[in-house]
């Protein structure tokens, strides 16, 4: 048989490919699954959805935290005060709230309440958005039912686990409770500053009134305040209780609760607010309030946590000296019916503050003037002046003339004309000494621009002052307002050898159940040679003796001690320090108002008395002498070494290498004056104090 040719395949078409194979049919094919996948996956997702849900019906609410009493100790333990011993609340029903206050509550709180199942996830995706834009949490989203949730079952820690457990009681809660239940539990829960809670108690407290009674005005001022009672409350400070007003009317105008006429109307509305009543004075009460201000604006700690968490503060506050300071207080305004005080004492050696007195009476008025930084601390700013003048080349013997100068600054261009005290001037040269004893101003401003004003601010940023200043010669008469704390901490650095420790008022803060929520880790800096720090501190002792502007105190004190005073004519400063204490002390008045001769003088028997006080347990102690002081016997009036010819010698401290190293007369001494003083010297001037430094330095 021939075989036969099989056909070639050249230019014959492929058959058909199957249907099946297509890349449509494919496509189709896995569109068709994923659909079924996430029908599936949804299915199941209701399914668990539905099972949660029954499951969190099922569940019981648990019982409500257990509220707590907060303590407060001093250094040494002492109870200061508590804080809660059962919380004011009067409980009314829905009914009886105003509706201006619901609308308020929510247009500032939760605008979606009757629509959103307990978790707003409008108001998350939209907070999520805007803190993402910001890198940073700018807005929140919490609910009312969340709120209430988390201060009825849980603590205020900010951590995912906290925020989880409270959305799933929220959403708990919306099951088992309508929607006018938990508004009704939430405004007679919900804080509003001054240990009230509730909507009846605050209406009482803020406007005397039932919470039915409120208007539109009155409501918009109360339901501004739990977003930060210390900051919202009329009691601490109308202004921001009336702009969070408001701010609250035009949510609610933005919210359709209410229209723009009747907001602006409300707007006007004069409000009349109850003053708050009387309380039994406490101990330490600006200090307390300095404390709950660090505790709930810089360490975490809410206000409710403050004051019902069962937390213990304490505290650097030394009990004796607080009442002591106090006492002295009390008794050196007795005759000033309508002047003013403040006192801080700090230790030096740590930062902390020991006492504190920020006004007259504390009933009266809670402003702190220690921490007010508004007013001229006058010549008492002086010493930072002369700590840079001591870093640049002057001494104690540096002469200046006392007489009407009129000195010219930024390159010729301005001038500034100070003036003494009673325009009092010595016309002659003065030495470092006799400006400080008797604060001549003619001498601190020739100082300042010889340094330079940058240098000074620089060295005061060091020692703690923060208050705004300026690189002008007045700043070293002290025009630029600082606060008593500021110049407190300044001259603690210049009393511990020139190591700076911020100012501190908490030593630890424990929860409930003893776990340390903070504590105090103080740092220290040191800013000034303590060689400087000690010729500035045995030049500041001299406003104590004879002549200086202290003097008039100089019998009440029975130790060694330096400081400084300072006058305007609305202020009176004493500022000063031992080894062991440094206190600051102010005196004036409030408003614009000068204070007299008589009144300038209070300052210093307020410090004097205090320090004594304070320190009565403790033996007198000198001013450490440390490595590179080097002393001598100078004639002050010519500012050189002093010999058996220049009998008015006294005796100085020196940074080694600065001291004089000539004569007085052409002559030299026929001993070493810094070893051997000249006999007829000893005895014309010779004290119990000089022996004592003497001995010291020997």
């Amino acid at each position: 048989m021939t075989e036969q040719k099989r056909p070639s395949s050249a230019g014959v078409p492929a058959p058909p490919k199957d249907k099946e194979d297509l890349p449509s049919v494919r496509w189709m094919r896995r569109i068709k699954k994923m659909f079924a996948f996430m029908f599936s996956a949804f299915i199941l997702m209701l399914v668990l959805a539905a099972g949660g849900l029954l499951y969190l019906r099922a569940q019981t609410l648990p019982a409500t935290k257990m509220l707590q009493t907060s303590q407060m100790y001093d250094a040494h333990g002492e109870l200061i005060d508590t804080f809660y011993s059962g919380q004011n609340r009067q409980v009314v029903s829905l009914k009886d709230i105003s509706p201006y206050l619901i609308k308020a509550t929510l247009a500032v709180e939760d605008q979606h309440f009757y629509s959103h199942f307990g978790v707003d996830l409008k108001a998350v995706a939209r907070a999520a958005i805007v803190n993402i834009q910001h890198m940073a949490k700018i807005q929140g989203a919490g609910t009312i039912t969340q709120q209430l949730a988390r201060n009825l079952y849980l603590n205020h820690d900010r951590t995912w686990s906290r925020k989880l457990k409270e959305t799933v009681y929220a959403v708990e809660m919306e099951m088992k409770l309508s929607k006018d239940q938990i508004l009704d539990n939430y405004l007679n829960q919900i804080y509003y500053g001054h240990s009230t809670y509730g909507i009846e108690t605050a209406s009482e407290l803020f406007f005397g009134k039932h919470a039915s009674e409120l208007t539109l005005a009155e409501s918009a001022m109360i339901a501004g305040v739990p977003k930060g009672p210390r900051y919202y409350s009329p009691y601490y400070d109308l202004q921001n209780a009336m702009d969070r007003q408001k701010v609250v009317l035009q949510t609610m105008v933005n919210s359709g609760f209410i229209t723009q006429e009747a907001a602006d109307q409300a707007a006007k509305e004069k409000l009349t607010i109850q003053p708050l009543t009387e309380k039994k004075p406490a101990v330490a009460p600006y200090f307390r309030d300095y404390v709950r201000s660090i505790a709930t604006e810089q360490l975490g700690i809410s206000e409710e946590q403050f004051d019902e968490g069962g937390i213990k503060i304490y505290t650097t506050l030394d009990m004796n000296s607080q009442k002591i300071a106090e006492d002295v207080v009390k008794k050196q305004l007795e005759k000033y019916p309508d002047i003013q005080a403040a006192l801080v004492a700090i230790d030096p050696r740590t930062g902390a503050i020991k006492a504190m007195v920020g006004g007259r009476d504390y009933a009266e008025n809670q402003f702190n003037r220690v921490l007010s930084n508004t007013r001229q601390p006058g010549s008492s700013f002086k010493p930072i002046v002369y700590t840079v003048a001591l870093q640049n080349g002057y001494t104690p013997v540096t002469q200046v003339k006392s007489e009407p100068t009129v000195f010219t600054y930024d390159e010729g261009r301005q001038t500034y004309t100070p003036r003494n005290f009673n325009d009092q001037y010595v016309n002659a040269n003065i030495d470092m000494r006799q400006a400080i004893s008797k604060s001549d101003n003619i001498y601190a401003v020739h100082t300042i621009l010889d340094v330079g004003p940058s240098k000074v601010i620089d060295l005061a940023r060091k020692l703690g002052i923060d208050s705004p200043m300026k690189p002008l010669p007045s700043l070293a008469l002290g025009s630029f307002p600082v606060s008593p704390l500021e110049m407190a901490s300044a001259f603690g650095t210049i009393a511990n050898q020139g190591v700076h420790f911020k100012t501190t008022a908490i030593e630890r803060i424990e929860d409930a159940n003893g776990t340390i929520l903070y504590e105090a880790k103080p740092q220290s800096e040191k800013v000034i040679d303590p060689a400087v720090s000690y010729v500035l501190t045995n030049l500041m002792e001299s406003v104590f003796e004879e002549g200086g502007t202290g003097n008039r105190v100089a019998s009440t004190i029975k130790r060694p001690i330096a400081g400084k005073t300072g006058t305007t004519d609305t202020d009176a400063w004493m500022v000063g320090f031992t080894p062991e204490l440094t206190t600051a002390v102010w005196v004036g008045y409030d408003k614009d108002r000068d204070i007299s001769i008589v009144e300038s003088h209070l300052a210093s028997p307020i410090f004097a008395e205090f320090t004594e006080q304070s320190l009565q347990a403790i033996p007198p102690k000198l001013f450490p002498i440390p490595e590179g002081v080097t002393t001598a016997y100078i004639n002050p009036a010519s500012g050189k070494l002093a010999n058996e010819d220049c009998p008015d010698s006294v005796m100085e401290a020196f940074l080694s290498g600065t001291e004089p190293t000539t004569y007085c007369t052409g002559k030299p001494a026929k001993e070493t004056p810094s070893s051997s003083p000249q006999p007829g010297v000893e005895e014309k001037n010779s004290s119990w104090w000089n022996d004592l430094k003497r001995w010291w330095n020997e």
